[in-house]
């Protein structure tokens, strides 16, 4: 009796695709390993012909230098880690309020660039392409030097509404200086958020059950603010007063004093950066179908109506991944901040490193505070734009 022939159908590792891909992988890893371990090596041996070691226990030394905008206190007598810290917050102050007024600011100039008005569109226009097409470094040395560093001396001061004092040696606003309630409000303000949290995913849970849309961030905001507003007038004591900035001899007191280098720093990256969101924003605007404005018009919806219900959520699909990237970029251009003399965390390292001759340390952690704040801030983006992409049944 013939047997029935069976072809082998066993695969060699050696030809398996599954395998080789591993198998790919890992020698990719072990290969950027191997490089990465040769470059350690070849800098440690380096340091080690100068006497160095690598150790960042320098940083509990005494600074012996002073830093001009300060969140804390903080002398010359403090450590070198204590500056650290002072620069690492001032990149913060500087890379959030920069974000914000930069978005604003960039969706003001998107909308505008598309409006019907013939001055407005040609004025957005104008601004877009003249900042776009200049160099980021130029315009914040312009900025500083061309602007804030020509105000007015402190003796012909210009008061503006809402007591606002700009000069030359800075802007004074007024600030609110915390009372003997202020610990009491802190904690009606953490039960306030703790509160918006409960109703936002409640309004969120009643929107997917039931198909409507009860704007569950405005309300959600609007609870913190109500528990703010009545956590304020129920204390016996206002928590803040208000302070106000005044001329006193040479230089400004009282309020809240932001220095030149802050607010050039800071007004010149939101203007910059503004320009390129609003690129975005226009191009996430015009990816919206030109039948969903006919249809909301259709029923009714005027154009702020329609913008805002209509365009800017599905716009806001194309617009959040580049947009990342405006704020990322605008993060790490808060580096040029030695150009205008601010202290942030590039400016204090090389402070510190031209002291203690510890350049490899001071740049690991510079390098490694932005790669922080970049990787938080995509982290946030990503997350929300997984919130509000499409999903497709």
């Amino acid at each position: 009796m013939q047997r029935e022939y069976k072809p082998d159908t066993t695969i060699p590792f050696w030809r398996d695709e599954r395998i080789l891909k591993i198998l790919g992988q890992i020698i990719f890893a072990l290969s950027v390993l191997f490089v990465g371990m040769l470059i350690y090596q070849n800098m440690k041996a380096g340091l080690a012909k100068q006497g160095i070691s690598l150790s960042y226990s320098f940083l509990k030394g005494v600074s012996g230098f002073d830093i001009a905008e300060t969140s804390f206190a903080y002398d010359r007598n403090s450590t070198y880690w204590q500056a650290f810290l002072i620069g690492l917050l001032n990149t913060l102050s500087v890379s959030v309020v920069g974000i914000l007024f930069a978005t604003i600011l960039g969706v003001i100039l998107g909308v505008a660039r598309l409006s019907t008005n013939f001055i407005i569109n040609r004025l957005a226009s104008f601004y877009l392409e003249l900042i776009r097409n200049l160099s980021l470094l130029v315009f914040l040395i312009f900025w500083y030097l061309g602007v804030f560093l020509k105000l007015p001396r402190v003796k012909d001061a210009i008061l503006w509404p809402g007591d606002i004092i700009l000069t030359n040696r800075g802007v004074g606003i007024p600030w609110g200086i915390p009372t003997a309630s202020f610990p009491t409000f802190r904690l009606i303000l953490l039960g306030g958020l703790i509160l918006t949290v409960v109703v936002f995913f409640a309004l969120r849970a009643y929107s997917q059950r039931t198909g409507r849309a009860p704007l569950t961030l405005l309300w959600s905001l609007l609870t913190f603010v109500v528990v703010a507003l009545v956590g304020w007038f129920i204390l016996p004591e206002k928590p803040l007063t208000l302070d106000l900035a005044f001329v006193k001899g040479l230089n400004l007191s009282g309020g809240k004093i932001l220095t030149p280098e802050f607010m050039a720093l800071t007004s010149g990256l939101v203007l910059y950066t503004a320009a390129f969101i609003g690129e975005v924003v226009r191009a996430g605007i015009q990816s919206v179908s030109k039948g969903q404005v006919e249809a909301s018009r259709a029923l009714g919806l005027n154009g702020f109506q329609t913008l805002r219900l209509i365009v800017f959520p599905q716009a806001l699909r194309v617009i959040i991944p580049p947009l990342t990237s405006q704020y990322l970029n605008l993060v790490k251009n808060s580096s040029l901040a030695i150009s205008v003399a601010y202290p942030d965390v590039f400016y204090v390292a090389n402070t510190i490193q031209n002291q203690t001759g510890r350049a490899v340390e001071m740049i690991s952690l510079v390098m490694l505070t932005y790669l922080l704040i970049s990787l938080l801030t995509s982290a946030l983006m990503n997350w929300y734009n997984q919130r509000i992409k499409l999903v497709e049944r």
